[in-house]
């Protein structure tokens, strides 16, 4: 079979394989100083960001080992950090499901991630921090393959109707993946009944996100103050995670609040909410308080993100 590439570019190639392995220390026996391998730090990424798996499918997209994944999966459910249950077709394979315990654990290992990489970024100077993830950014669009063409999604305005779909949506989401109780639903109730009460079309907005006509999610803009603008109620359907939908949601809230003439955007959320996080960090919000606090049943943290506009 030919070999494509010279054997300057491929030596090039595993001598940055083995120097950014070392500087990120994944050859050591723990990721960074949490108590997970690689392998185990990537399976329980695929997990919070992807619901409800099936473990063939994990093993087939990082390319492990059945007998290695079976291993950590085994390990992940007598912690306590998976559910799993037999797929109705096979019920030799399991579909995966991170516990509130499991989601709690990605989030602090999550935070210790990004907290060293922050740290390796502070070294630089600005302008090498550009180059280093602008060179990263090339690296992933020269080596990743597109499968398929995402689906399209459409944002529109909340209409009569909604307001039940998004109470009932909620809830029943939140309670499964995190086993919050019903006092979250009476929440989301009163925000939406007082945001259809008090509704200001000039300041205010909710938009539905739509794929092939089917709601899918949904996120509310509210007015805080004169000059503050609040981010609420981001929801994203299972079937719609992975698709874009929650970032073009935010993104679209972000650009309803310059619209409205708000200089400031501010949204609160809780730190085992992974997926959301990362939307916000990305799209430019700014992590500005921390508070432990116990609601809907369980112990949280809540955070308070803000971002200038």
């Amino acid at each position: 079979m030919p070999i494509n590439g010279t054997d300057d570019q491929i030596a090039a190639v595993r001598a940055f394989n083995r120097f950014y392995t070392r500087k990120l220390g994944v050859l050591d026996q723990h990721l960074g100083n949490s108590p997970f391998s690689l392998s185990e730090a990537r399976v329980l990424y695929e997990l919070a960001h992807r619901d409800d798996l099936a473990a063939k499918e994990i093993g087939n997209e990082l390319g492990l080992d059945a007998g290695y994944l079976s291993r950590i999966v085994q390990s992940f459910d007598e912690k306590g950090l998976i559910t799993r249950k037999p797929l109705p077709a096979d019920r030799r394979q399991y579909q995966l499901c991170l516990t509130a315990k499991g989601r709690q654990s990605f989030a602090k290992l999550n935070l210790s991630s990004q907290n060293e990489v922050a740290a390796m970024l502070a070294q630089l100077s600005a302008g090498d921090a550009t180059r280093l993830t602008q060179a990263m950014a090339t690296i992933q669009a020269v080596l990743e393959q597109r499968q398929s063409q995402p689906a399209s999604v459409v944002l529109r305005s909340h209409r009569v109707g909604d307001m039940g779909w998004v109470i009932s949506k909620q809830a029943a989401a939140y309670a499964a993946d995190y086993n919050w109780d019903i006092s979250y639903e009476a929440l989301v109730a009163e925000i939406c009944a007082q945001f259809i009460k008090n509704y200001d079309a000039a300041r205010e907005h909710c938009w539905i996100a739509e794929v092939d006509g089917e709601p899918v999610g949904s996120i509310f803009l509210v007015k805080a103050t004169d000059e503050i603008a609040k981010l609420r109620l981001l929801q994203v359907e299972k079937k719609a995670r992975g698709l874009g939908v929650g970032h073009a949601l935010v993104e679209q809230c972000i650009q309803g609040a310059r619209e409205r003439g708000y200089s400031r955007m501010t949204l609160w959320t809780q730190s085992i909410l992974v997926a959301a996080r990362s939307i916000y960090q990305s799209t430019g919000f700014k992590l500005v308080k921390e508070e432990k606090h116990h609601s809907f049943g369980a112990d949280l943290v809540g955070e308070t993100w803000e971002r200038d506009l």
